[in-house]
């Protein structure tokens, strides 16, 4: 059914993982350039300040962890929707007899709610985080 685009999918996962091994060796040769350049004007602390990882509480609220638990909660919350749908709508549910013909429907009604929860969690995520600035800006 699909087979149109087996041909231009593996030439552009080709293509792109082509791309990104270059980019990679040329953002190496960058790298190494800049670290020449700076040399003994280079901070430690800066460093280490920039390259701390997302769930790490060092002082600073970090908004990494914020974001992925707003995205968990909101696939979850997308998953029990559509369920909840899917149960609803068709007509004789169960899932150890689940008809072929009703298939399509609930992934539909599935992807749609994951995507459509998820979304709305980073949203809210969002949100959070401009309120956060917008009260820190203030004092």
């Amino acid at each position: 059914m699909m087979d149109f685009i087996t041909i231009p999918l593996v030439v552009g996962m080709i293509t792109l993982g082509i791309y990104k091994l270059f980019e990679l060796f040329v953002r190496r040769k960058e790298r190494l350039s800049i670290i020449e350049k700076l040399g003994e004007k280079l901070d430690i602390s800066v460093m280490q300040q920039k390259m701390s990882l997302p769930f790490r509480f060092d002082g600073q609220f970090n908004f990494g962890t914020l974001k992925v638990a707003c995205l968990l909660l909101g696939v979850g919350l997308g998953l029990l929707v559509g369920y909840a749908i899917v149960v609803n709508t068709v007509p004789g549910f169960n899932l150890d007899t689940f008809d072929n013909r009703f298939s399509q429907g609930a992934s539909v009604v599935y992807g749609a709610s994951v995507l459509l929860f998820g979304g709305l969690g980073l949203l809210v995520a969002f949100l959070v985080e401009m309120n956060y600035i917008k009260k820190k800006k203030e004092e």
